[in-house]
């Protein structure tokens, strides 16, 4: 006799702004978590302002035939304008909703380059709109949800009326943090050797202004001038307006860089596997996935006390960021002292032939990126997707 199994739930997932990292986070759910039936509409990463204030027409116009079938929930990121898509999708509203944050507009740091403040404002309302008629908000990090909650409170005193009292409080009570998850290396992670071994320096960030290259570029420059050497690997997507300093850099250290741009995904995990260090210089990472991947290659991290990393990397590691120059010369103190200790490590292992250089430190970090797996993190979005949708069905019975 043939066992009849329930249908699988569906999924309707909408990335408003498909990012890169948003891409990695929609596509994990859909292949781990094979449990429910999912259907994905992301929307390209251009055009910023119109397209987290435009998306909700494009939504409707473009995809009617998807967004007309049934679905059991409905996910979308924070970039989606869920208020104005359900005005114009009308039978979504029918659905249970889960809203994931992969950043926030209210942390955002402002350059001459991102000064619009109408359309800034335009996105905060937007999401703290559309969260409250969610059923769930989730974040990606404890510093975008505590950074989120900081902003929204500070803009909804600045409106006149109409707002209900406890406002903010509503949302935080159904927010919860869950991270975009890692793909953990199957294989085991190379040991690194030290002997012989010039250090190996791996920058795997976008190429724009909110992760500051220009800091890492003088950090680099006076680690160089005091005699050290290194190979760097410069890796990570660069845009048509890429700072002017990586034209400068790519002269300067052109005895130094071995890899240039970015990287087809095995060659990129390749030289994770083999480098010595990761650095971010970032001023924006609400969770930091390029760290992250490195580091459970075997990278050992350096980067500011700031932002997402403090939750992840020790305190040892992080360094001061008081002021741009000060950052330079901290960033440069720091990969001395790196570079002292390994080359220590390095005399030891050779005078005692045999012996094994096993940083407890970086043994600590692999340990901890467990918590940042697919096998750690997909059970919670299960959890969290079944919850909205069990809800969903209570009160449709009451």
């Amino acid at each position: 006799m043939n066992q009849i199994h329930p249908p699988k739930p569906r999924i309707l997932l909408i990335s408003g702004y498909d990012a890169a990292s948003h891409q990695q986070w929609r596509k994990i759910l859909e292949t781990g978590l094979p449990q429910f039936s999912w259907t994905q509409i992301a929307l390209p990463d251009r055009y910023y302002a119109w397209r987290v204030r435009g998306n909700g027409l494009t939504l409707a116009t473009q995809y009617n035939d998807v967004l007309s079938k049934e679905y059991d929930c409905l996910i979308v990121t924070s970039m989606v304008d869920l208020n104005s898509l359900i005005g114009f999708v009308p039978r979504l509203a029918n659905l249970p909703c889960i809203v994931y944050c992969h950043e926030n507009q209210f942390d955002y740091p402002k350059t001459q380059h991102h000064q619009d403040t109408a359309n800034r404002l335009n996105a905060q309302v937007a999401s703290i709109f559309g969260m409250y008629i969610a059923d769930k908000v989730i974040f990606n990090s404890e510093y975008n949800q505590n950074s989120f909650y900081k902003g929204a409170r500070k803009l909804v005193k600045k409106l006149p009326d109409g707002i209900p009292n406890g406002f903010i409080e509503d949302l935080e009570q159904k927010s919860t943090v869950i991270p975009v998850p890692i793909v953990l290396p199957k294989e085991a992670i190379p040991t690194r050797t030290h002997s012989g071994r010039v250090l190996e320096i791996v920058w795997n960030h976008r190429w724009e202004f909110d992760k500051q290259p220009e800091v890492l570029f003088e950090a680099l420059r006076l680690f160089k001038e005091k005699g050290y050497q290194f190979s760097l690997h410069l890796l990570g997507q660069a845009f048509r307006n890429s700072p002017d300093c990586f034209e400068s850099a790519k002269a300067f250290f052109s005895d130094e860089i071995v890899t240039w741009g970015y990287q087809p995904l095995e060659d990129y995990h390749q030289i994770l596997n083999k480098a010595d260090l990761v650095v971010s210089t970032a001023v924006h990472d609400f969770q930091g996935l390029s760290m992250l991947e490195a580091i459970s290659r075997g990278c050992h991290p350096i980067a500011p006390n700031r932002v997402a990393y403090p939750a992840y990397i020790n305190q040892n590691d992080l360094y001061r960021c008081d002021s741009v120059v000060e950052e330079e010369q901290c960033l440069c103190d720091k990969l001395i002292k790196f570079e002292e200790q390994r080359t220590r490590c390095s005399q030891v292992i050779s005078s005692n032939t045999g012996s094994k250089s096993a940083n407890k430190s970086d043994n600590n970090y692999l340990k901890r990126m467990l918590d940042f797996g697919e096998m750690t993190l997909l059970p919670q979005y299960e959890k969290q997707i079944l919850q909205v949708i069990d809800q969903s069905h209570q009160i449709e019975k009451s």
